[in-house]
């Protein structure tokens, strides 16, 4: 909730709003105050048709202290209202401390909310009052009751809240100490088994090395027998004799001449030999005929820095092909899988519980039936962990499909589906809401978002962020567009202005307020403020653009929806293609994909 959202109801009646907060925290850009009511500074209390700003936090510069509230209450008179914002979060707000000088003071409580800024959690609006006010109802509106009814409801009400906030409070408690003791035991169960696989490493790795060289060692004596061989009088005499043998009419005339010459070559000086191969030309050559690269088939690799989420896996195909339009995905094959992984240094390996218990060259896997591939997986997870990459498992089907996956040692487990692709939904079947539903909450991207937060890895929901290019000259401008991006359900990640003055409280809930050009994939042009933009816009346009792939989406003159057009009014444009000289009429013929989308609810 906005802090002006908060606010509203409860200025009926005020005139003055007197802000009685320490200097480091200003209000003032939050409030968005009407016409008549006036702000002014000060550390006094409030009467009839007055209100006052107090703050209270963890940080005593940024919010102030418990005593500067307390001095506030003291000064209190009837008539009088009063808000307080929190720094604290809503499990950690201490409210007990202030509970006891509310009451002293006859300060009464009406309204209570979450606020969705940064360093803002929670406000209270209160009120100096002799006589019991009626609460607000959930919908922010007074409960029509009075006297005794009132005092019953507050209290039946406090006891129910409390049974209920105390079981939830005990619950969060007891999934924090279980995530804790899960974590330490973990890190040293990790520890202990890296120290252990580490070293059987290194062993496996000195008795391959030394294998190695006995190998090339006799392949070079082989070499030099070989050279000797080929090069003896007798060999060649043989070669000759058989050639003759072989064809007796063309091949006995031959013969003399042969061996004449043959005879002649063994007294005449012979040519400057061909320098013998060097050891490490015969290493090189070695190394490159055991080079498993000559045997490996083509995959995704990538030599750019990395800005995308790169996997390898034991992945059905579907998987395989959804993943690839948000990752790098190099699939793993049960001959080449440890090969794979060396390679292509992933950010995760990740097996699909669904990719061992289908079809495929990993069916079976880690159920008893093919031991073999079991091996296998087990030596890419071992090169992974000896890489320092994590391991996953994608389980995405019931765990007795596959129990012999429970048994290995995996950094995450992921208990869900691989989500859905928008593409692969319809509009006119599924509606406007499923896929909306699917975007926030069940899309590929969003489950590999799941991935990429646990591995430490690059977000894939990075290129979900939108730029809100605006112009707003004066305070009424300000106000609209504060009003507009808050209310967003997909809130763009940065706004672009010629002036940042005034726009405090859009840094507040997070969002980059600047000069200068885009950063953000996307850009939305709102430079005409007295535009009617509803809360599902910005949702709307990239669920479109997610489910077409295009480079612009926006509205045509006959009302389009969901296809693809020629020219169209941009809503929603790529950041190259908002930087351009192109005009949009353009667009189309230099190949651009532009997509119609409403963008607002359909009648």
């Amino acid at each position: 909730m906005r802090l002006t959202d908060l606010l509203r109801p409860h200025l009926d009646g005020v005139t003055t709003v007197v802000d009685a907060t320490p200097g480091a925290l200003d209000l003032e850009p939050y409030l968005h105050l009407p016409d008549g009511v006036t702000l002014r500074r000060g550390a006094q209390g409030a009467g009839q048709g007055e209100l006052v700003l107090v703050s209270y936090g963890p940080d005593a510069r940024l919010h102030g202290t418990e005593s500067a509230v307390l001095a506030v209450l003291e000064r209190m008179r009837p008539g009088g209202r009063g808000l307080i914002v929190f720094g604290h979060r809503g499990p950690d707000l201490p409210y007990h401390r202030l509970l006891d000088a509310l009451v002293a003071h006859h300060c009464q409580v009406l309204r209570a909310a979450p606020l969705d800024y940064v360093h803002l959690h929670a406000g209270a609006v209160f009120a100096r009052t002799d006589e019991l006010l009626p609460p607000d109802d959930w919908f922010g509106r007074p409960v029509p009751a009075e006297g005794f009814t009132t005092a019953l409801r507050i209290a039946d009400e406090y006891v129910l809240a409390d049974l209920v906030s105390r079981s939830l409070r005990a619950k969060v408690l007891d999934l924090e100490r279980t995530v804790e003791e899960t974590e330490a035991a973990r890190g040293s169960e990790r520890s202990d088994g890296l120290a252990e696989r580490l070293a059987a490493a290194e062993r496996e790795k000195a008795r391959l090395s030394g294998a190695l060289r006995g190998a090339r060692d006799r392949v070079e004596v082989l070499q030099a027998r070989v050279a000797m061989l080929e090069g003896s009088t007798s060999l060649r005499v043989g070669r000759a004799l058989v050639s003759a043998a072989r064809s007796p009419k063309r091949g006995a005339s031959r013969l003399p001449k042969e061996l004449y010459g043959l005879w002649r070559g063994r007294t005449a000086q012979s040519a400057p030999a061909k320098p013998p191969r060097t050891a490490a030309a015969a290493t090189a050559e070695a190394e490159a005929v055991q080079d498993g690269r000559l045997h490996l088939a083509h995959r995704a690799f990538t030599s750019a820095p990395r800005d995308r989420l790169v996997l390898t896996g034991v992945l059905t195909d579907d998987t395989a092909t959804a993943f690839a339009a948000d990752a790098v995905v190099n699939p793993a094959l049960p001959h080449d899988g440890e090969l794979i992984v060396r390679r292509t240094d992933p950010d995760a390996v990740v097996v699909q519980l669904s990719a061992c218990t289908g079809y495929g060259p990993w069916a079976h896997t880690g159920t008893g039936f093919a031991p073999d591939l079991d091996r296998r997986l087990a030596e890419m997870l071992t090169e992974a962990r000896v890489a320092g990459r994590a391991c996953v498992l994608w389980r995405d089907g019931p765990p007795s499909a596959a129990p012999g996956l429970s048994r290995l040692t995996w950094d995450a487990v992921i208990d869900t589906d691989t989500g859905v692709p928008l593409t692969a939904l319809d509009p006119a079947v599924d509606g406007r809401e499923r896929l909306r539903e699917t975007f926030r909450t069940g899309s590929t991207r969003v489950r590999l978002a799941e991935l990429a937060r646990r591995v430490g890895a690059p977000d894939p929901l990075d290129t979900r962020r939108v730029c809100v290019v605006a112009a707003p000259s004066d305070r009424a401008g300000i106000a609209r567009l504060t009003a507009q991006v808050l209310s967003q359900l997909h809130r763009p990640a940065e706004v672009v202005v010629p002036d940042p003055t005034g726009l405090d409280e859009l840094t507040a809930a997070g969002i980059t307020v600047r000069t200068g050009a885009p950063l953000a994939p996307w850009v939305a042009d709102w430079t005409d403020l007295t535009e009617d933009r509803p809360d599902t816009l910005l949702l709307d346009l990239l669920c479109a653009q997610e489910h077409s792939g295009a480079d612009a989406v926006g509205s045509t003159p006959a009302g389009d929806d969901y296809t693809f057009v020629p020219e169209l009014r941009p809503l929603l444009v790529r950041r190259s293609l908002h930087t351009s000289t192109t005009p949009p009429e353009l667009w189309a013929r230099q190949g651009h994909r532009l997509f119609a989308c409403c963008g607002k609810e359909p009648a």
